[in-house]
């Protein structure tokens, strides 16, 4: 999979707006809307695209409250079946392994903190957690879009 300076620009161009023309990138990347057509399918054949979004502001759905918490896991709990437990529970928005101390880190969403209480308690009763450890978010300092470095 060969990905150019251009393909770059395409792909950073929808990044910010998924719903530009492939008039108004070709503009930005001097194409044509075809050009971009045909660049943009090729990225979606080969999973460098791999689909197109709306991003909702959580808050409007409720979601004022964040935290990140770390699994302490038993045993040797493979990524797959934290990867389940994770998709059982909504409040999950983002799942990770990692290095250090935790097995994995939890992005949570939720109403409010007696809403995360309940999340903590619905994790902390997956059989293989042994413990968590919880980090509440207070402010959002920035955030970007994926984006090929």
């Amino acid at each position: 999979m060969q990905i150019d300076a251009i393909d770059r620009k395409i792909i950073a161009s929808l990044g910010e707006d998924a719903r530009r023309s492939y008039a108004d990138v070709g503009a930005q990347v001097a194409l044509s809307a075809p050009a971009v057509k045909r660049r943009v399918d090729r990225l979606r054949a080969e999973g460098v695209i791999t689909g197109f979004t709306a991003v909702i502001a959580p808050a409007a759905l409720g979601g004022t409250t964040e935290a990140f918490v770390e699994l302490f896991c038993a045993g040797r709990t493979s990524p797959a079946e934290i990867r389940r437990a994770a998709l059982r529970h909504p409040e999950v928005v983002a799942a990770y392994t990692v290095s250090g101390d935790a097995d994995a880190i939890l992005h949570l969403r939720v109403s409010d903190i007696s809403h995360l209480e309940e999340a903590l308690e619905g994790l902390r009763a997956e059989r293989f957690v042994n413990s968590t450890r919880s980090t509440i978010v207070l402010s959002m300092l920035m955030e970007r879009p994926a984006a090929l470095t």
